[in-house]
């Protein structure tokens, strides 16, 4: 991307490559959570994808379509992975990854945790990323290897003494066979816990972790736009973070060090892998 292609066609002296595509990405996620907010309060389911409860609204469509738009106007060439519509193919070499909606059913429901996530990779590797709360309006950013922000704020992990002092983020597969598994998963942790949140939005758990709003974060069969952005930014705020493309068992688990490795383990001690 031209290091002018975005807020107006300004360069910003000093700034990365990637750091453009951070604020890219910012700048699309606010657009779009913009037309979320337009909404709430007045969802309309549009249809269903991997079971009856795994809902798409019209907004959904909408924000997507509107992101792609806005990307492709701000860095043409590029290809886009979305959680609704069809890939994009691309030229440039940098790829987005997008959920346009992030907690679809808290948003169904009115319930204030809803996202937008956006990442971008270069070389297959994300690179920069953004995580726009719809409701409180605060946007999560992050560069690798240059930090994560919370409107434009340096932030950082909490650190927990042990596991037992922490407060932990999860949620659930819309799929009734991996629920059985993940309520086995629950009774290993609640014990050995503070205690155990579920949200609704696997990339705020991220963004939260990173904030030190949660000591940890793990969660089965999330797909890629919904940790992209979100585990960038935990990880360059200094939480230990492992993908789902890094393990057998489609686990994404971000921690303060101080509790990443008691987490993972009473995890996977169920989950298998």
């Amino acid at each position: 991307m031209n290091s002018a292609e975005s807020s107006g066609g300004f360069e910003l002296p000093g700034w990365s490559p990637a750091r453009h595509l951070e604020l890219v990405a910012a700048e699309v996620a606010t657009v779009a959570a913009d037309v979320i907010r337009g909404s709430l309060g007045a969802a309309a389911p549009a249809r269903t994808k991997t079971s009856p409860t795994d809902v798409v609204t019209h907004t959904d469509l909408r924000s997507e379509k509107v992101i792609r738009a806005e990307l492709l106007q701000r860095c043409p060439g590029s290809a886009i992975v979305g959680e609704e519509l069809d890939d994009v193919a691309g030229v440039s070499g940098v790829e987005w990854i997008v959920d346009p909606i992030d907690g679809t059913v808290n948003f169904l429901y009115d319930l204030p945790v809803v996202s937008v996530s956006i990442a971008a990779t270069t070389g297959g590797k994300v690179v920069a990323g953004a995580v726009a709360d719809v409701v409180r309006g605060e946007i999560f950013t992050a560069t690798l290897g240059e930090g994560a922000r919370r409107d434009g704020t340096p932030i950082t992990t909490a650190k927990p003494s042990d596991l037992a002092q922490s407060l932990i983020g999860t949620g659930f597969s819309y799929d009734s066979e991996l629920r059985s598994l993940q309520v086995e998963i629950l009774r290993g942790l609640l014990p050995a816990s503070r205690d155990v949140r579920c949200m609704g939005s696997a990339a705020l758990h991220m963004c939260w972790v990173g904030c030190g709003r949660l000591d940890g974060y793990y969660e089965q069969h999330t797909q890629i736009y919904d940790y992209a952005a979100g585990g960038l930014i935990a990880a360059e705020a200094g939480a230990t973070v492992e993908l789902p493309g890094s393990n057998r068992i489609g686990l994404a688990i971000g921690a303060a060090p101080t509790i990443f490795d008691d987490l993972r383990s009473i995890v996977r001690a169920t989950a298998g892998g």
